[in-house]
């Protein structure tokens, strides 16, 4: 989120002022001398008083005539940012490429570099938005305006941390830091930093080092930073249970968040006050916030906040016992989450097809040189002698040899991101994507030919106490024993993923309903048997659903399952459910005795 740029996403520039910074009435602009002085002014208050602004820009755009070439660039550099504000996406894109192709001043390159960027994430075009970054960020040295180079830096570390590259996200807020050591600069590297810490260090961010982005931001006014950094600091106290310091925070700034009537922060205060909410089992607050959280984030195309309250709201109608409601928040969570995990790998897609291009292109530039190289080399040699021709022949077999190694470590380097975009990074197993796409592969294949299918939710019980009680490493290492357990009693064929956090899934192709409930509870005894270093006990529940009851779609499946796993937890945990529709299933439980339970697809929430 730009502090000092266009928000991400189109709208229309009468329906907010992008950034309320300031209250009280517009300004009169001050006496100017000349034209370079009122394009400063102009360009100053974009941000902080936008109908100000506009009205500058026409006065400026009535006497272009008057101005120098530099100037008028200038000018249509404020005429694309304006554009992007006002949602004229076609018209902005026209303006700031005609810039950036054009204009004679580096700073205002750069700066119609970082709102077309800005622009095209907006409109998910980003392998064109990762283009024009690698561009700008080889250009920067080039660039002396400290604004336009902060512009350039802030876009690459939101862009990158919105792909995933948390890593390189934080460095180029490190280099604002480094730049800017004091100011309203440097507040917006603190929180750009932050930013990439709170969702991707492996390693707790210290509260001080919040506070102190805090303090910098508001000593230099910058309010909505400050509240920005709050959120960040509030989903760090979530993370390790310290419920009521999060709630002291979004709930003493949430007044003052809705007041800068910026949907993107608010819907996400909503939805961490939901959830803050649900975990103190204040049901009526949690819907309340979470429904907020809904009618922002439907309106503004915010799918990560809209995930997270649909799905909250989804375990509130199952607490309440409202099964119809339930199941269609379910739905509505489901394609949230599919949209928003689409949205997510398209980013990161995007960077490794730019990233991959730009090294093909480097090593096509090597290549040639190199072959400039041998060209040059081969007219020389035509007046040396025959040992000298022998040293060229060497030389070229050399060359050949190393572009052919190069082509192989490109074609590695390819392969190994395919894996990657598959598996799950902890486990090794499929990711939840691609386990639903296997899945529902395999239930096409098998129900072509009328065969069985089963499929078995797993999830381990208990799995937040153990990482409270023993640390998340001792918790990464249980989901890594569940996993080896569970391939012990795998065959080839079967499609094996992690669904999210400590729940699992398996496809079991031509299987029964009594051969899954079989290899179900083979898995549970296994798991409730395995070692631990930090003799941390573990058993897990199980849900079954089979194809014959439920036919061969995968949502059905997967929601006739999660109610037999649901059924499990309520019925005491470490035992097997199967749903079926017209059969009264057997469930095991830990004690190795069996007993008649009724489930059906949809159970009633535990107490």
């Amino acid at each position: 989120m730009r502090v000092d740029g266009i928000k991400r996403r189109e709208c229309n520039a009468g329906t907010f002022l992008l950034f309320v910074m300031f209250a009280g009435a517009a300004t009169a602009a001050p006496a100017l001398e000349n034209f370079s002085q009122q394009l400063d002014h102009t360009e100053s208050i974009k941000t902080t008083n936008y109908l100000e602004f506009v009205r500058q820009l026409h006065e400026l755009e009535a006497r272009t005539t008057e101005m120098s070439e530099a100037q008028k660039w200038r000018l249509r550099y404020l005429e694309g940012w304006q554009a992007t504000y006002a949602g004229e996406s076609d018209k902005a894109k026209l303006l700031l490429e005609a810039v950036i192709n054009q204009a004679p001043d580096s700073g205002v390159r750069a700066k119609a570099t970082s709102v077309l960027i800005n622009l095209l994430g907006v409109r998910h075009r980003y392998e064109e938005a990762f283009e024009y970054l690698d561009r700008a960020l080889d250009n920067l040295s080039q660039v002396t305006d400290r604004e336009a180079r902060e512009h350039i830096l802030g876009e690459g570390s939101q862009l990158l941390s919105e792909a995933g590259q948390y890593d390189l996200a934080a460095g180029y807020a490190k280099q604002i830091i480094a730049e800017y050591p004091t100011g309203r600069l440097n507040c917006l590297g603190h929180m750009y930093e932050l930013q990439a810490a709170t969702r991707g260090s492996q390693t707790p961010v210290p509260k001080a080092l919040f506070q102190d982005g805090i303090d910098r931001c508001l000593a230099v006014g910058e309010k909505l930073a400050a509240d920005t950094i709050r959120r960040d600091m509030a989903i760090l106290d979530m993370q390790q249970n310290r419920i009521d310091d999060a709630l002291s925070i979004l709930d003493g700034y949430y007044a003052e968040v809705k007041g800068f009537d910026y949907p993107d922060l608010t819907a996400e205060y909503d939805v961490l006050l939901a959830q803050v909410y649900w975990d103190k089992k204040n049901i009526p607050y949690a819907q309340k916030y979470a429904m907020a959280a809904v009618d922002i984030a439907s309106k503004s195309d915010l799918t990560e906040p809209l995930v997270k309250a649909y799905q909250l709201l989804y375990q509130i109608e199952r607490q309440y016992g409202d099964l119809r409601s339930a199941l269609a928040y379910h739905e509505k969570y489901v394609a949230a989450d599919k949209e928003h995990l689409d949205d997510t790998r398209e980013k990161a897609l995007a960077y490794q097809i730019v990233k991959q291009e730009v090294e093909s292109k480097k090593g096509e530039l090597e290549t040639l040189n190199k072959q400039n190289q041998i060209l040059q080399l081969q007219q020389a040699l035509d007046h040396k002698a025959v040992v000298t021709s022998r040293l060229y022949i060497t030389l070229l077999l050399t060359v050949l040899a190393s572009i052919a190694f190069w082509l192989y470590r490109l074609k590695r380097s390819q392969l190994r991101f395919m894996r990657l975009a598959r598996r799950d990074g902890l486990t090794g197993i499929f990711n939840r994507q691609y386990f639903v796409d296997e899945a529902e592969q395999t239930l096409r294949y098998v129900g072509k030919s009328l065969r069985g299918a089963c499929l078995i939710l797993i999830d381990l019980d208990h799995f937040k106490d153990i990482n409270d009680t023993y640390g998340h490493v001792a918790g990464d290492a249980v989901l890594k024993r569940a996993v080896a357990v569970c391939q012990c009693h795998l065959n080839s064929c079967d499609v094996f993923g992690r669904l999210g956090g400590e729940e699992f899934g398996i496809l079991l192709p031509e299987c029964t309903v009594i051969q899954a409930l079989e290899r179900a509870e083979r898995i549970r005894i296994a798991i409730q048997q395995v070692d631990s270093d930090e003799d941390v006990p573990l058993t897990a529940s199980f849900g079954i659903a089979a194809t014959a009851h439920y036919g061969y779609e995968l949502r059905r499946l997967l929601i006739a399952a999660d109610s037999a796993l649901y059924r499990a937890k309520h019925d005491g945990r470490n035992r097997v459910v199967v749903s079926m529709d017209d059969y009264a299933p057997r469930a095991t439980t830990g004690s190795g005795q069996s007993r008649r339970t009724e489930a059906s697809p949809y159970a009633s929430p535990a107490e």
